[in-house]
């Protein structure tokens, strides 16, 4: 087999997806090497559309015997990381499938908790309440991925606690409650070198002063809402 099809098979087998921070985190919720392993495997089958793999299916893939594999995933289920949810196909066929959803749970909070108390013994109870308040305003709890795209903006991006809670100001005001819409803003505010509220001001009236001039007659007449102004969509240096 030449090389490039070689490379080829290797890249159509597709990848498997795991949150970073769970490869930081698992030790600490009790999650032994060879549990996190299966947990890999799991998600490598569910990406082949395979969601209830059976202890065999395991075994064959691992150095672990189908009642080693069934001992694992019995104390996954006891930790409350992996749970079997139950449904229906099209024609009515019961099915079952595992969901790995508890865990990744369990690994944002925890990220969530271990940033805050870092915030607060480092004296920066803002940055510790920030995940808070995007739990808050999204209705849920972040996931991990989330998690990991705040600590980004925080020590990679260096964008203040005050910044980021405008920027999920300005994304609710848009009705535009995503953590992509947030990134566009931040990044457009860190182009334009905003890094101060007053910066914020003086960057979003600049866009929504001429919108709201330009549109007065017709809002009176049809009265709807003025569009505000739309962050994903700026491409000015």
């Amino acid at each position: 087999m030449q090389q490039d099809d070689r490379l080829r098979m290797w890249i159509e087998q597709g990848n498997v997806t795991i949150p970073q921070l769970f490869f930081s985190s698992y030790k600490q919720l009790g999650i032994r090497d060879t549990d996190a392993m299966l947990i890999l495997q799991m998600e490598a089958y569910r990406t082949q559309t395979i969601e209830f793999p059976t202890p065999a299916d395991f075994a064959s893939r691992m150095h672990l015997s189908e009642n080693e594999v069934s001992q694992v995933m019995q104390r996954l289920m006891q930790k409350g990381y992996l749970k079997i949810d139950q449904g229906s196909d099209e024609d009515g066929v019961l099915f079952e499938r595992f969901s790995l959803m508890p865990l990744w749970e369990a690994v944002a909070s925890f990220e969530t908790e271990r940033r805050q108390d870092k915030a607060a013994a480092g004296g920066k109870e803002e940055e510790g309440q920030i995940f808070g308040i995007f739990e808050q305003e999204f209705g849920r709890l972040l996931s991990p991925m989330e998690c990991e795209t705040i600590a980004m903006w925080i020590d990679q991006d260096y964008h203040s606690p005050e910044i980021i809670r405008a920027a999920l100001k300005e994304a609710v005001i848009a009705q535009k409650l995503s953590m992509r819409y947030i990134d566009r803003i931040l990044f457009e505010w860190k182009k334009k070198n905003v890094t101060t509220l007053a910066d914020v001001e003086k960057q979003t009236q600049a866009f929504r002063t001429p919108v709201q001039a330009g549109q007065a007659v017709r809002r009176q007449e049809t009265k709807k809402r003025v569009p505000l102004y739309n962050w994903l969509e700026d491409r000015d240096g």
